[in-house]
């Protein structure tokens, strides 16, 4: 009874180097995720330090989890595929309309959820440098490009020039 329930915590582990392997692609996930994530809960988005830590995290999981299960590359692949799209619907719903002002908010924490799922991908399948590479960028864009736009926008995000947006339309009846 003991051994069948040691094999089942282990599985997936048969040995202790791929143990070691899982624990720093995992650490390497969550470290990476919480890089992003700390910029940006520093800058007041609700999508934040915990947030960017699960999806590199998840991401990774799902990586490490097909790929050690012995499925073939297209397989694994698909799991990605998957993965993409299910970060998409996540990153739709930090996505907001406001009917009144025709404005939209969200855009940029979308896109760093779904970078941030990248780099955990990225993680899970082995290349941790082009991970650090890519959450190293993600973080520059995001803390330093915001400076940059600041000159073309007000303080509110409002365009500078007050004809930038689109006219409202009238309803029919």
């Amino acid at each position: 009874m003991k051994e069948i329930f040691w094999a089942e915590l282990t599985a997936g582990l048969p040995n202790s180097t791929q143990l070691v392997h899982a624990l720093i692609r995992l650490t390497a996930a969550a470290l990476l995720g919480g890089l992003i994530g700390w910029q940006r809960q520093g800058v007041g988005k609700p999508a934040g330090l915990r947030t960017h830590i699960l999806v590199a995290l998840g991401a990774a999981v799902f990586v490490l989890g097909a790929a050690g299960s012995g499925m073939p590359p297209d397989a694994v692949s698909r799991v990605i595929q998957g993965l993409v799209t299910g970060i998409g619907f996540l990153g739709a719903g930090a996505i907001l309309k406001r009917s009144q002002t025709w404005e939209i908010q969200g855009l940029t924490t979308a896109a760093g959820i779904w970078v941030t799922a990248a780099i955990g991908v990225t993680v899970g399948l082995g290349s941790l440098g082009l991970a650090l590479l890519g959450a190293g960028m993600t973080w520059l864009v995001l803390a330093i490009a915001s400076r940059l736009e600041t000159p073309l926008t007000g303080d509110a995000g409002e365009p500078a020039a007050e004809s930038t947006k689109p006219a409202q339309v009238p309803k029919s009846a």
